[in-house]
């Protein structure tokens, strides 16, 4: 079965073809750097970076952009950039406060395994790009300047609302109050003018200013992907105005239809049946959730639920990740130590175990086709580790093939999710930890022979020579060898 998504454009579930055969060129809305980023951030770029995972583990090469914003988006109740808000919160520059916490998102991300996008532009450095484009929509009509602001003129792309359903009538505002001067109140803005001290803000034809949000994604977009693109993905609150935006001004500038090809997003994370809010005192950040649980454990969590619904956060949920997470870690151990004393069973013997593996890979692998339904995928997770644990428990001895190919199947499904990225078997992480343990042990020796305390390091080597570890001192310094048995 070929790939099947469900495009919010149209709303109804779509085989999934892209423009270019093999490529897929993708576009999730990054972060506005302000503040420390939270498990609402978590949950879309897992739920992507799943996405990109399957799309790879499905043979296509998937280029993916995703953007960091860092200008220009407006905050809705004030009027004022998220941005500026930030920096005289912490009382700092604007692009101090940006540098913070785009690390600290980049640190985030990377602690919870999440692929690095392949361009992470940042809409600071792409201002001219969005002067070039708005100028040239207000040549082709599409948009007017009003006292060093530009307007993107609604009423000249009959389509506007195609993505959100929203009628033009019901139209009102755009993320703050219209201003009296323009032709509709639902315009927007592509370039603001900036009053005298404003901190962020350009030499632009129209005067200084700064970048309306909804610009800055279509522009990052087509500089890096074209002016048509695959998919182009964010969060369930982006769908009005933000997304309906970019198609208006890309649409409008490029006169190529459609701008992305499938729109996809992913559903809002509640906390204990609530919506996250540093009001509602609930909001947690992913650096406070990685000291309690570990990465793992979160992207099982968010893959637990379909990425286009609603997902809770509670207590009892994480516990079931945590559980889950431990029972297909102790299958894979179980497995692994199993392999060195196994033999070979007669050819053909193990068949129905072959079969059920490969069964349960293509069960994955349905499951993914049908819209990225990743809580189906997982249960193929599961239900490979249980079938795995039967076989171990119903035989005295067991096949190495079988062994070999239940323990490849599960951690390379695991890892389609970007999970158990770092999974080293128990057996194997104990010889690391005894490696790495010996090898303090000897870096104390050779200090405590530097000063000349003969008879502790003494005391150390015969101890080690006791447990079949030979130490010898050579002018090259200590070297070891291990007692044959």
């Amino acid at each position: 079965m070929p790939i099947r998504v469900f495009n919010t454009l149209g709303r109804r579930v779509e085989v999934f073809e892209p423009i270019e055969p093999g490529v897929v060129k993708m576009y999730v809305c990054g972060p506005t750097v302000q503040d420390v980023a939270h498990l609402g951030h978590a949950r879309t770029y897992i739920a992507f970076d799943a996405i990109i995972r399957f799309l790879e583990y499905y043979g296509y090469k998937v280029i993916y952009v995703r953007n960091i914003t860092d200008v220009g988006h407006i905050r809705e109740e004030t009027g004022e950039d998220r941005v500026i808000e930030g920096a005289r919160r912490e009382k700092l520059q604007p692009m101090e406060l940006v540098d913070k916490y785009m690390f600290s998102f980049f640190q985030d991300m990377d602690a919870l395994g999440i692929r690095r996008p392949n361009i992470q532009p940042r809409a600071s450095m792409h201002i001219l790009d969005m002067i070039e484009m708005a100028a040239k929509l207000v040549e082709k009509g599409h948009a007017y300047v009003v006292d060093g602001n530009v307007y993107f003129d609604v009423s000249t792309f009959p389509e506007y609302g195609k993505l959100s359903g929203i009628k033009y009538e019901e139209l009102v505002k755009h993320r703050i109050e219209p201003d009296p001067r323009k032709r509709n109140p639902a315009d927007f803005a592509l370039w603001k003018k900036a009053e005298k001290g404003y901190l962020l803000k350009w030499n632009s034809p129209w005067g200084e200013g700064f970048p309306g949000w909804h610009i800055e994604c279509c522009v990052m977009a087509m500089k890096y992907l074209g002016e048509q693109i695959d998919i182009h993905g964010g969060g369930q609150e982006l769908i009005l105005p933000h997304h309906e935006n970019e198609i208006a001004q890309a649409e409008a500038y490029t006169g190529k239809k459609p701008f992305a090809k499938y729109w996809l997003h992913t559903g809002y994370l509640t906390i204990n049946g609530e919506k996250m809010s540093k009001s509602l005192g609930n909001f947690i950040a992913i650096k406070d959730a990685l000291k309690k649980y570990e990465a793992d454990v979160i992207r099982l969590f968010m893959l637990s639920s379909h990425y286009r619904s609603q997902i809770d956060y509670n207590e009892e949920a994480m516990r079931q990740a945590q559980s889950n997470l431990m029972r297909i870690r102790q299958t894979l151990d179980a497995l692994y130590e199993l392999l060195e004393e196994a033999g070979e069973a007669p050819e053909g013997a193990e068949a129905e175990e072959i079969k059920l593996i490969e069964n349960a890979k293509k069960g994955f692998v349905a499951a993914m086709e049908d819209d990225f339904n990743t809580p189906r995928a997982l249960a193929e997770i599961y239900a490979l580790t249980r079938s795995a644990n039967a076989y171990i428990s119903s035989r005295a001895r067991h096949d190495k093939l079988v062994l070999k190919s239940y323990y490849d199947a599960i951690l390379e499904l695991s890892r389609v999710f970007g999970l158990l990225q770092e999974y080293r078997p128990s057996k194997a992480r104990a010889q690391v930890e005894v490696k790495e343990i010996l090898d303090i042990l000897l870096e104390v020796r050779e200090e405590l022979r530097r000063r000349r305390i003969y008879d502790i390091s003494d005391r150390i080597r015969s101890r080690l020579a006791e447990m079949g570890i030979l130490v010898e001192d050579t002018a090259q310094g200590q070297r070891i060898r291990f007692r044959q048995q």
